[in-house]
């Protein structure tokens, strides 16, 4: 490198820089762009070996590339130097602008710290502008964009030994030093940036590829389960609308994939099961529910929701599993039809037939509530004679319990004022036991299961014939009057005398019926209690040789 006393540059050396800083940008890593900056100053600036420090994220410096000294680099590269002692080293010795330069006078104080160092041989200075071999010259390297005064963050140090024409740098010379030292801050930085982007873009093609790997997993899930999926809007005017199904869903409702897009959960559910399904609608809500099939029928389903978003804080949707519990709800069904219903006749038993009379029955008597009615201002009774309607404000006294129900009337005996009311038909077979001794007992059962078909035909939709036990047989009819009643028991009688098939021939039985009427203040039993007594008077006051079976 020429000195500042030559009046001319020899073009060749700024080219030759020119090209160093080209290439110091132009790096394809970080670690060429560190290796290109220490061979820049040997090959361009004219020093013998150059060395540059690169700020660690811990803060201590590491020797990241050096050039001029191939024993040197083998031995102080990737050495590590505090960040400390290096602190101590640009705070002293001379400041030739941003650069600093230590003599061999000062620079002994330094031998034993812990920064890496080399020195060349060299003879010793006959003149006050040579280089000694001991002199130390820095370039620290400032984040881009603050550069001088020491206010920047420190990005590295380049130092560098030796000039080859043997002097010290000179104005010019200390000036190249200094803005290739900027450069290079430059190149490094952009250097990291890149690095940091590639690995960024690595770190996202992994993520990227993680997702495919994920969205496939769960496509294949989706589509592939052996149960239901679906995905549906969650929110607003379109809530519930399907957008996705799988195959097992279309096979158990029977519709192909595109019929299902034009629906909603709404429109599929079993009419009595859509509010069941609005209030599953949330996150981890489940339930059980009839969707409708495209033949017509129902499909009994467990329905599980979850809650997805499409992408961070976008749109969220509803992910719902349909299992079919077909199978099992009628195995369930079965069960309850089984324990409320006689096995024998398949009418609902005794349990279930004090159930139902139970539910149109309330403790408190009529009379009492009567007096309620006078007391919060209600009518005794409303125009409709078949009962008594109230619904008292809640929080009223004597409210609990009434809201919204009907008071069971009956209709006075011997009247005749339109009154209709719950009559309870008490029946009992007349001549059965005969059968049973006679002909066995399978023909007993036979000629109950006829009955039972008897029964069932001869009464309203609605009304319940429930066996109660043996030969005993209960009717429960509502809206009837006294006169409907008795005429209601004189057809089913004479329904049941007729001759029954059992066993290979034809058996008669009689029947006696007692009609008993329910009244609220009276318990399930009372009632029945007071039908088999009035089945009881009616049975004796009839001639015997009327109550035998043939």
């Amino acid at each position: 490198m020429e000195t500042e006393s030559e009046p001319y540059v020899r073009l060749a050396s700024l080219r030759q820089l020119h090209q160093v800083m080209a290439d110091m940008n132009t790096a394809r890593s970080l670690a060429d762009t560190l290796q290109t900056v220490a061979d820049g100053v040997v090959e361009a600036l004219g020093y013998e070996m150059a060395c540059v420090n690169l700020v660690r994220p811990d803060g201590d410096l590491v020797v990241a590339a050096l050039a001029g000294n191939s024993a040197a680099e083998a031995l102080i590269t990737g050495r590590v130097g505090s960040r400390d002692s290096w602190v101590r080293r640009l705070n002293m010795g001379e400041q030739w602008g941003d650069l600093v330069f230590i003599p061999y006078t000062e620079g002994w104080v330094l031998d034993d710290d812990d920064v890496p160092q080399w020195f060349t041989d060299g003879p010793v200075p006959r003149f006050d502008d040579e280089w000694h071999p001991s002199d130390r010259l820095f370039a620290p390297m400032y984040t881009p964009g603050v550069q001088g005064g020491g206010s920047g963050e420190l990005l590295g140090v380049i130092s560098v030994d030796r000039p080859r024409n043997g002097r010290r740098p000179g104005a010019w010379g200390r000036e190249a030093l200094q803005m290739y030292a900027f450069q290079a801050a430059i190149a490094i930085s952009n250097a990291r940036l890149r690095a940091n982007m590639q690995r960024a873009l690595v770190r996202l093609e992994r993520e990227q590829q993680a997702l495919r790997a994920s969205e496939e997993s769960f496509r294949q899930a989706f589509e592939y389960a052996p149960s239901g999926m679906a995905i549906a809007e969650m929110g607003g005017d379109q809530h519930g609308r399907i957008l996705r199904t799988n195959d097992a869903l279309c096979r158990l409702l029977g519709r192909p994939a595109s019929a299902m897009r034009r629906y909603s959960f709404s429109d599929l559910v079993h009419p009595e099961d859509v509010g069941t399904l609005l209030r599953t609608s949330a996150e981890g809500g489940r339930a059980e529910l009839r969707f409708t099939r495209r033949d017509g029928g129902y499909v009994w389903v467990s329905l599980r929701n979850s809650v997805v978003a499409d992408a961070a804080d976008g749109p969220r949707f509803l992910l719902t599993h349909v299992e079919d519990i077909e199978e099992r709800k009628r195995r369930e069904l079965q069960l309850a039809h089984r324990a409320s219903h006689d096995s024998l006749t398949g009418l609902p038993n005794s349990a279930e037939l004090r159930s139902r009379l139970s539910a149109r029955l309330c403790h408190r008597p009529a009379h009492a509530l009567e007096s309620l009615d006078t007391a919060y201002g209600h009518p005794a009774y409303d125009e409709a004679p078949a009962g008594h309607g109230f619904d008292y404000a809640p929080g009223a006294p004597g409210y609990e319990g009434y809201d919204r129900h009907v008071h069971t009337a009956a209709p006075e005996e011997g009247a005749d004022d339109g009154t209709k009311g719950l009559a309870v038909l008490f029946c009992d077979l007349d001549g059965f036991k005969s059968i049973n001794d006679r002909f066995g007992h399978n023909a007993g059962d036979a000629v109950l299961i006829e009955v039972a078909h008897r029964l069932s035909r001869g009464v309203r939709d609605g009304d319940t014939v429930a066996r109660l036990g043996g030969d005993e047989f209960v009717i429960l009819a509502d809206g009837l009057g006294r006169a409907d009643a008795a005429d209601l028991a004189v057809r089913l009688r004479n329904e049941i005398i007729q001759p029954i098939r059992a066993e290979g021939r034809a058996v008669r039985v009689g029947a006696s019926f007692g009609i008993g009427w329910a009244h609220c203040g009276m318990t399930a039993d009372e009632v029945l209690k007071s039908a088999d007594e009035r089945m009881y008077v009616e049975k004796r006051s009839r001639p015997k040789q009327h109550r035998r079976a043939g």
